[in-house]
């Protein structure tokens, strides 16, 4: 499903490095605040599964991507288990480790779900869809555009622009962006999950930030986003978000697919 502000430029597909390209295309943010679903997740945790499979079925559900932007960021500290974690990062472990101290008394567990930056416990409930909607209720406080250049196997050579409405925030936020990979799957031989298949979406596989806004309160930049041997670019796109470091709120979100050539 694409998101509802994509427009994609009708481009031909062209071969990079003996890899076909995506189409150009990109995205912007719309007027109202999308919010930012964040999964903390791991393979060694045979807990995480189900929530996987929830993270997975978000649009299915009927959510668009101008309502949720969804993210699995796999952490590292279950490693010791005997699995390793293929998609495992210890900057997201470090980064769930911050969101923790910023809300005391520091907890840290897998599989743990931020929406907007906050711990939310019951995303497998009706509660959900009621916290998005009054999420989505309020007017946005930033605006994001992407463009996807070309997608290639040596990354996803980005375009973000980004404006802060409210000066008074911009020493405390930043801009962050991610590329993610779809249809993952693990054969687990070891640890808690020893013997399941695991299949993830959204897998944040390159990160980049925070990225500070100027003094004008806007933000342009050209990133190439890495991506890992044998990644798919038709299952992978970029996903950026405005977030306020002081208090961990999200001002707005936005994901944008590579587009088919």
């Amino acid at each position: 499903m694409k998101p509802k502000y994509i427009h994609i430029l009708a481009t031909a597909a062209a071969a990079l490095c003996g890899v076909a390209q995506a189409a150009t295309c990109s995205g912007y943010s719309g007027p109202h605040t999308t919010a930012l679903v964040e999964l903390y997740t791991s393979e060694g945790c045979d807990s995480c599964p189900p929530a996987d499979q929830w993270l997975s079925s978000l649009f299915s559900q009927g959510f668009r991507p101008d309502q949720v932007v969804p993210l699995a960021l796999h952490v590292d500290y279950w490693d010791y288990l005997g699995w390793k974690d293929p998609y495992a990062k210890q900057r997201f472990s470090e980064r769930q480790r911050k969101y923790a101290a910023l809300r005391r008394p520091v907890i840290v567990y897998t599989p743990q779900v931020l929406l907007q930056g906050r711990d939310f416990r019951r995303w497998g409930s009706d509660r959900f869809a009621e916290e998005v909607t009054r999420i989505n209720s309020k007017p946005a406080r930033a605006r994001i555009a992407l463009t996807i250049r070309a997608a290639a196997s040596d990354g996803i050579q980005t375009e973000l622009n980004a404006q802060l409405f409210d000066p008074a925030q911009r020493k405390d936020t930043a801009v962050y962006l991610a590329a993610y990979e779809n249809r993952l799957a693990s054969q687990v031989s070891a640890g808690e999950n020893r013997g399941r298949r695991l299949e993830h979406d959204y897998v944040v596989r390159e990160w980049i930030g925070p990225i500070g806004f100027g003094e004008d309160l806007k933000l342009e930049e050209k990133r190439s986003l890495p991506l890992l041997p044998g990644a798919d670019t038709r299952q992978s796109g970029v996903a950026a978000f405005v977030q306020n470091r002081s208090s961990g709120e999200v001002l707005q979100a936005l994901m944008l697919p590579t587009c088919a050539g």
